[in-house]
């Protein structure tokens, strides 16, 4: 009789080779003129950049979405649409330029959000978990966080009368988003509940209020985070078990709703509100769509009062910006990217990049390449890797078949997706020590959305990724994104592109903090003088 083992094997084998396509011969001449005509767009590119001003500045985050999820994304698009995967092409790869970051903090080889976040828009490298304060500050302590201060590029345009905005997937007073309004020495001071009494009787406020007070003018916000934004007291009203977590009594949303007139602002928190929403005659809008972080983009309309997308939310936020003359500055964060990777589970992450690709594609539909500045990245990546040979087309997140064998030495299937560590390790390593083996996953179904993919380190979360992370750009300057960068310094080209901070032509205003040195300076003057 065949042993339990082979039975499995011969499943497997069955499986991966119905999935297998045949794949068609591609003859030279399919990549000499598909290289020909990117050398041909290359070439016409140095004699035709963008050296306007960028009236308006759209920056993507992908949080946590390094050059390995932009790939497995690029192929799980792909495959979505019916094709092998690997020659997809994303919305941003068709940008005209592309850099590098790097993303390490001033004390940690591995940046987290809070201190990469704070280089993105402010200019400056910090600490990790420090959001909009520069490395003079200690983390979690007030003291030192109230002289440390620098203002990111949201601030810098609103000085300069531009209309501003954000969008995140995650809450409103998460690490990436509260770098653009808030100063904290602490990233984890969302509300007042989460402030050590001795800090705040120093002075420092939360997070959440200052999105109310040094956020006051910010026209487009929206994401989730409700819970951080109302008192213990109150009740969601999405879900009347949870409440608010807030100990001051205030809520924050009443606060917003009554500083702005009526006729011309909107709270929502459920996908009929938003739908509802005219941007034509809305100047500001609130949308808090879960206590806590958004839904995933797979589970987005499976909560009850359905939430928008986040392309959805990109269109509707544009849409109300680009009613201001002076142009505008918005900020968008795939926030979900990252939570997903920590929890070694490949199919969210990468669904969600998908679905940050359709915000990337429904921006540059709604806006003008000579006047408006689009930049993707990310702000660190993850330990997720691609590995296995699996035959061209293989389903991204299926089990690998590599070089011609579906099995690997120790007679069980790998997933072509694994990180370095994560909760994927703790099954690996509960598995040995149950089977001496790692999971066999030969009848477990890896493309299911809830997978765990294999991990080699145990632990209770993944964590994120050292290596440097893509800058992509299109627009007015985008070429100022040419090789390897610190990633402060894409903030410095958002204000130069944009003149903002006293650096546009002809202007006679200061550099805010985190601004140009005096080289640049020059260098903007000279550029006025040839233009």
């Amino acid at each position: 009789m065949m042993s339990t083992m082979t039975f499995g094997w011969l499943a497997a084998l069955i499986t991966i080779l119905m999935s297998v396509r045949t794949v068609q011969s591609q003859p030279a001449q399919v990549w000499n003129d598909q290289a020909y005509d990117t050398l041909k767009k290359a070439i016409l590119r140095e004699e035709t950049l963008n050296t306007n001003t960028a009236k308006n500045v759209v920056f993507f985050v992908g949080s946590g979405m390094g050059l390995t999820t932009v790939v497995a994304s690029r192929i799980l698009r792909g495959q979505l649409d019916g094709m092998k995967g690997e020659e997809t092409i994303l919305a941003w790869e068709n940008f005209s330029t592309m850099g590098m970051a790097k993303t390490y903090t001033t004390d940690r080889q591995v940046a987290d959000g809070a201190g990469a976040a704070t280089a993105l828009f402010c200019g400056v490298k910090t600490k990790s978990g420090l959001v909009g304060v520069d490395d003079s500050a200690m983390l979690g302590d007030c003291k030192t966080g109230q002289a440390a201060a620098v203002d990111s590029v949201m601030i810098s345009a609103e000085k300069a009368g531009k209309s501003t905005g954000f969008v995140t997937t995650a809450r409103v007073t998460h690490a990436t988003p509260s770098a653009l309004y808030a100063h904290s020495p602490d990233r984890d001071w969302e509300n007042d509940a989460d402030i050590p009494q001795k800090e705040a009787a120093m002075g420092c406020t939360d997070i959440a209020s200052q999105l109310i007070t040094l956020g006051k003018n910010t026209k487009v916000i929206l994401g989730g985070g409700r819970a951080n934004m109302m008192p213990n007291t109150a009740a969601d009203p999405e879900y009347p078990n949870q409440k608010g977590t807030r100990q001051d009594g205030r809520n924050l949303i009443d606060e917003w709703v009554s500083g702005k007139d009526p006729t011309t602002s909107e709270y929502v928190w459920k996908a009929e509100q938003f739908n509802a929403v005219d941007p034509k005659t809305t100047d500001y809008i609130l949308g808090l769509f879960e206590p806590s972080h958004m839904q995933y983009s797979e589970n987005g309309n499976n909560d009850g009062a359905g939430e928008p997308s986040i392309a959805q939310m990109v269109e509707k936020a544009i849409k109300i910006l680009q009613k201001d003359g002076d142009g505008y500055f918005l900020m968008v964060e795939g926030g979900r990217i990252d939570h997903s990777h920590h929890d070694n589970n490949a199919y969210h992450a990468l669904h969600d990049t998908v679905a940050m690709n359709e915000a990337v594609a429904k921006a540059i539909e709604l806006t003008n390449e000579n006047d408006t500045l689009v930049i993707v990245t990310a702000d660190h990546s993850h330990t997720l890797s691609i590995s296995g040979y699996p035959w061209r087309g293989n389903p991204i997140l299926a089990k690998g078949f590599a070089s011609g064998r579906l099995l690997m030495d120790d007679g069980l299937p790998y997933t072509t997706l694994a990180y370095a560590g994560g909760p994927g390790g703790i099954k690996e390593r509960q598995s040995f020590e149950d089977t001496g083996m790692r999971r066999n996953l030969t009848n477990t179904d890896t493309e299911q959305p809830d997978f765990v993919q294999p991990a080699l380190i145990p632990l209770a979360t993944g964590s994120h990724g050292g290596e440097d992370v893509a800058i992509y750009a299109n627009g007015p300057m985008s070429h100022l994104f040419h090789g390897v960068h610190e990633q402060n310094y894409i903030a410095h080209v958002v204000r130069y592109a944009a003149r903002l901070g006293g650096n546009e032509c002809g202007g006679n205003g200061a550099p805010s903090s985190g601004g140009f040195d005096l080289l640049l300076t020059l260098a903007g003057v000279m550029l006025c003088v040839a233009l």
